[in-house]
């Protein structure tokens, strides 16, 4: 047997050779904008881009967008941490219901949730505006992950705990909380990564970040130097985030071999505590989706029969949908075998790896989009705007979503199982096949459309690099709201909600069927 265990570890290294080797080249593909912007930055010179860097409107830029991470992403812990224990582990009546509702904000892209309370309240602007409608659009980021990681804790560890005679405070925050924090760190990755990235969202509420200052030299200055200098700066933020989350997630073990407790974990009554939880619920719902479902309303009210143009509004969903689809497939193939290395053999090179992955995910669009543009027409012309280059804009851009969801569901797939199949003579490639990749299923199917809820409502790089005749519903939402004719606009934004809806409930089927429920 000893013979047989030793033959499975010996085996198991050749498919960390091939993995890193597919890791390694889509972390290469991943630097093409980073190496662009160094390009640029040689090309312009030292001496003019330190001008442009060093600045003043750069550190209004650098302090507006760590005031809106440093208030957006506790909120928003906060926030998803609270509903995940409502809807999870007490007896909050219509908890399923609450828990559904919970994830449904994901259905409506970022810059719809802004044109409707911009609709409803004009006078919402700066800081604040950015930070309410940021937490409004991305909680469920992170209730996601939160949510299926308490389904799956053992409560045998919150026995033990409470058998010691603490609290249920102190079991939650001493037990329970630090057992959550890879999900934690995973999505307020995500959260804060879509914040250094988003465009629509901001220009509307007319709170400048580096992705609307980026964007308006490229369009309306045509200054390619300000811009990627800017850039530059915005990836710095990023490394950063991933320094921070590196460091906060650390290098603990959270998969177990066996079911641990065979019951599930008591759900704590909250008595007093009912009428507060409730209404947590409530507001969270009415003001997420709520706000937008009142403004949607009322301009299709106001525009009535004559603005649901079934042809233009017909082709524009079915183009959505079949590069939503295609695209999330893409991405997540892309990101698997990254995911996989982070869990299985973390290291400093491996880090590296993932920080390509990951840096990618904070540029706007539109830079991704120059870097290919710039790329196909100097040197593979017969490539400029086709669904090739389309789609590895959308893989650069999406691959941080794929990979949460991936990593989260690896990293609880025990490794010894991987180890038993080879040495029960499965190839290592059949074994993390048969056993670590059906595990994480419901990850690859949570990560899929999560990349695809992306693609749906992606926008720069669309408008950019998508074919001739190619019109999504995020581009024709986009424009018409350009030229302020929000009633035209109503049916793309509706049309989005309802295209995304379906991939929102397969995110909340998949995981609750990640943890049996």
């Amino acid at each position: 047997m000893r013979r047989l265990v030793t033959a499975a570890r010996g085996r198991s290294r050749v498919p960390y050779l091939w993995v890193t080797i597919v890791a390694a080249f889509v972390s290469l593909i991943s630097l093409v904008p980073l190496g662009f912007i160094a390009w640029i930055t040689v090309q312009t010179g030292w001496e003019t881009a330190s001008k442009l860097i060093f600045r003043g409107r750069v550190g209004e830029l650098l302090i507006n967008t760590a005031l809106l991470e440093l208030c957006t992403i506790p909120l928003t812990i906060v926030l998803s941490v609270a509903l995940a224990w409502l809807t999870e582990r007490t007896d909050l009546p219509g908890a399923r219901l609450w828990a559904w509702l919970a994830v449904a904000p994901l259905a409506v892209p970022a810059f719809v949730h802004s044109y409707a309370w911009i609709s409803l309240f004009p006078g919402l602007h700066g800081l604040t505006g950015g930070v309410l409608v940021s937490v409004l659009a991305y909680f469920p980021f992170l209730y996601l992950p939160v949510a299926a990681q308490l389904r799956r804790l053992d409560p045998a560890i919150e026995d033990a705990a409470a058998s010691l005679g603490l609290n249920p405070w102190q079991v939650f925050f001493r037990a329970v909380l630090p057992q959550l924090r890879l999900a934690i760190c995973g999505g307020s990755l995500l959260v804060g990564l879509h914040l250094l990235a988003e465009y629509g969202l901001y220009v509307m509420i007319r709170f400048d970040t580096f992705s609307t200052a980026i964007v308006d030299q490229f369009q309306s200055a045509f200054n390619g130097p300000a811009a990627n200098m800017l850039a530059g700066v915005l990836v710095s933020c990023c490394l950063l985030l991933l320094a921070i989350e590196a460091l906060l997630r650390g290098g603990e073990r959270y998969a177990r071999v066996g079911s641990g407790a065979a019951r599930p974990a008591a759900r704590l009554l909250l008595g007093r505590m009912l009428v507060p939880a409730l209404a947590l619920n409530i507001a969270t719902v009415a003001l997420a989706i709520g706000v937008p479902f009142v403004t949607l309303t009322r301009w299709l009210y106001i525009g009535g029969a004559e603005i649901w143009r079934i042809d233009l509004v017909g082709s524009a969903f079915g183009q959505t949908l079949v590069l939503a689809v295609a695209g999330g497939v893409l991405a997540t193939i892309a990101a698997a075998p990254m995911a996989w290395l982070s869990v299985r053999a973390p290291g400093r090179l491996q880090r590296i790896f993932e920080a390509c992955h990951y840096y990618v995910g904070s540029l706007p669009g539109v830079v991704v989009a120059l870097a290919l543009v710039t790329i196909t027409v100097r040197l593979v012309l017969p490539l400029y705007q086709t669904f090739a280059t389309l789609f590895l804009a959308y893989i650069m851009l999406f691959l941080p979503r794929a990979m949460v969801g991936l990593r989260t569901s690896i990293a609880q797939a025990p490794v010894e199982l991987e180890r038993a199949a080879m040495a029960l003579g499965r190839t290592p490639f059949q074994a993390v096949r048969q056993t670590t990749m059906r595990l994480a299923a419901p990850g690859v199917a949570a990560s899929t459309a999560l990349v695809a809820l992306g693609i749906t409502n992606e926008l720069t790089a669309t408008l950019m690099l998508s074919p001739t005749g190619v019109e999504t519903l995020a581009t024709k939402f986009w424009s018409l709201t350009s030229e302020i004719d929000y009633v035209a606009a109503a049916p793309y934004a509706v049309m989005m909600v309802l295209l995304s809806l379906p991939l929102t409930f397969l995110l909340y089927a998949q995981s609750r069927r990640a943890t049996g429920q």
